[in-house]
């Protein structure tokens, strides 16, 4: 037996109101989340439009093979970083004027593929062995209403298609649980003149990569506690007169206390080596996940508030980088300039409409409301209201600024000597205050504790 998605009526509601407009077809993505027996789709958008798109419906076979997978993956791609913790590009869907058919199956089938590829090519985490990597495909006949949902295994390039089911369910993610979490970074990213050959972008991935171990190895505390992984995440919590868990109001703060243990059988082999130049990346950075209310264990919490933690930070890194490129301001000159200062995006969330889930985009200080709301309605294909915008960081800025420095690496080095390299320092400031600042102390000193405890 297939897979089960449970589907947001709004979704039904906005597939059947999608107007081809003399189009062959009209493409887009399925978003949601995945659970170990179901999939949940809360949200769908279409692919914003070419302009040279707009073909005569009579050529509408022909033309459905000119898909622009380029164009719809760079969609997806975008539509990925306005996702909190928790959600996913689940699948894609496409509509047209005539019934299934193996062509229209065959470009879903590339499509689906490439879009997983493209949002998972810059993550800094992979997907478990134990969950789903089926990714659905759905077709909608404008003229007959029907629908055609099938599943590939993405894990396999081979995979051949699997009947799955459709459901549409009211208020869906109207008691979807809330996660939250401010977590300050520092993070210090050297570049090794051995590896000049490297983009300062790519660089600064690998320095990301290995911040992201200490993510996935930290100690996750839930209402300040911690709680075994399997645990009913709804244990203890409050009961309706009707004997449901008031799960709708309730949020849940989480902590991460990053672990400063080191395994003795892998010491550090920190070695003073020349550096190009560095990336220094430090502020309370504000994340926010969201997991169904059906039965949802602490593991789907804390993995759901890892995997926005790491995306939020990267996707930052990755627009600033896109930005410098836009403004056409050269790496060698961000690189060698005394001083320079660059604004750097900070979140903005907007809730969905009779969702308790809000979805997420990045502002530079310079962007007024008016542009957040234009690129919500071209990315997600809904209008938002300039009121409903709840900014989650103070404006945020970027430090570029020189000096002669050497850098401590955890890579081995040749016996060169230093010879007055230049250290580039990228400082990435959202919203510090005294609360966060207290928070991360006491952190440390907990840590610090388990030291001295494993130490005796």
């Amino acid at each position: 037996m297939g897979r089960t998605y449970i589907v947001e009526e709004a979704v039904g509601q906005y597939l059947s109101n999608i107007n081809l407009q003399g189009k062959a077809f009209v493409s887009g993505l399925l978003i949601g989340q995945c659970s170990s027996q179901k999939d949940y789709v809360i949200l769908a958008t279409r692919t914003p439009p070419k302009e040279e798109q707009n073909e005569s419906p009579k050529h509408s076979k022909a033309k459905l093979d000119n898909l622009d997978e380029e164009w719809a993956t760079e969609h997806a791609h975008q539509v990925s970083r306005m996702l909190p913790g928790g959600l996913l590009v689940l699948g894609v869907f496409i509509i047209t004027a005539l019934e299934m058919g193996n062509e229209f199956q065959n470009t879903l089938r590339r499509l689906v593929f490439a879009v997983e590829k493209s949002v998972n090519k810059k993550r800094l985490w992979n997907f478990t062995e134990e969950e789903v990597s089926e990714r659905v495909i759905l077709h909608f006949c404008s003229s007959t209403k029907k629908i055609f949902c099938r599943t590939y295994d993405i894990h396999d390039p081979k995979s051949s298609a699997k009947p799955a089911d459709w459901k549409y369910q009211n208020g869906l993610s109207a008691s979807w649980l809330s996660l939250e979490c401010t977590v300050y970074v520092n993070i210090h990213v050297p570049l090794s003149t051995t590896s000049v050959s490297y983009t300062l972008e790519k660089n600064t991935k690998n320095g990301l990569a290995r911040w992201a171990k200490q993510i996935e190895n930290g100690i996750y505390l839930i209402n300040g506690q911690v709680k075994d992984e399997d645990c009913d995440l709804l244990e203890g919590q409050k009961k309706s007169s009707r004997g449901n868990t008031q799960a709708a109001n309730h949020s849940f703060d989480i902590r991460v206390l990053t672990q400063l243990l080191l395994n003795s059988d892998h010491r550090s082999t920190a070695m003073v080596q020349i550096c190009s130049g560095s990336v220094n990346l430090k502020g309370a950075v504000k994340c926010r996940a969201y997991i169904h209310s059906h039965k949802p264990k602490v593991k789907d919490a804390v993995q759901a508030m890892k995997r926005d933690i790491l995306n939020t930070v990267a996707d930052r890194c990755e627009i600033l980088f896109e930005d410098l490129l836009l403004n056409e301001i050269p790496e060698k000159k961000v690189m060698n300039s005394e001083k320079e200062f660059h604004i750097l995006p900070h979140r903005v969330f907007v809730p969905i409409p009779g969702s308790t889930v809000m979805l997420c985009d990045y502002k530079f200080g310079d962007e007024s409301a008016e542009e957040m709301r234009d690129h919500f309605i071209e990315m997600l294909d809904r209008t938002i209201r300039i009121e409903d915008l709840e900014v989650a960081e103070e404006i945020s800025t970027a430090c570029i600024s020189s000096s002669i420095d050497t850098e401590a690496s955890l890579e081995h080095t040749d016996d060169e000597q230093p010879k007055h390299p230049i250290k580039t320092t990228i400082v990435l400031k959202i919203q510090q205050n005294i609360g966060v600042i207290a928070a991360f102390a006491v952190a440390a000193l907990a840590a610090g504790i388990s030291f001295h405890y494993f130490s005796d």
